[in-house]
């Protein structure tokens, strides 16, 4: 049965027409069009589709609706603007920790999750956070170093 939902994302109040089971990926992507998170394996296995509620990673992928309400949810595309990048997002920029991009956001969302709760994690605090997060492009160690900068923990070599 179809209900109207109210769900915070992003900072922003919004009405779903929806049924309550309905996992909250496809209330972002098709009613929101919201695109960061993605549809990997739809089994909250990839990290693909990884959003923040209420602060904390959460896989939209098998979140129902109702599991949403009364939460505060982010997006990727709440932490920051194209034109406003959060560090973390400059951070991977730098790093140019990206190939394919597809589980970048998932990774972007796991990683914020990590520094809201630790400002200063290590670098293996960030492997095992990071760790859900499939990649098959193979730049997890760029990842590291883009969250490393981001908690200004990146230490530079100049050349000699």
């Amino acid at each position: 049965m179809t209900q109207r939902l109210t769900l915070r994302v992003n900072g922003v109040l919004q009405d779903i027409l929806s049924q309550r089971n309905t996992p909250l990926l496809y209330a972002l992507r098709n009613d929101l069009k919201l695109k960061a998170a993605k549809f990997g394996c739809g089994l909250g296995q990839c990290g693909s589709c990884s959003v923040l509620m209420d602060g904390r990673r959460t896989l939209s992928c098998d979140t129902p609706l109702w599991a949403c309400e009364g939460k505060s949810i982010t997006t990727l595309e709440g932490l920051g603007s194209p034109t406003q990048l959060n560090a973390l997002q400059a951070a991977f920029i730098e790093e140019q920790a990206a190939q394919c991009g597809y589980c970048v956001p998932g990774i972007l969302i796991s990683a914020q999750a990590l520094i809201d709760q630790n400002p200063k994690p290590t670098e293996l605090e960030i492997c095992e956070a990071l760790d859900a997060n499939l990649c098959r492009c193979g730049t997890h160690a760029r990842f590291v170093r883009a969250v490393m900068r981001a908690t200004g923990q990146l230490k530079e070599v100049t050349p000699t």
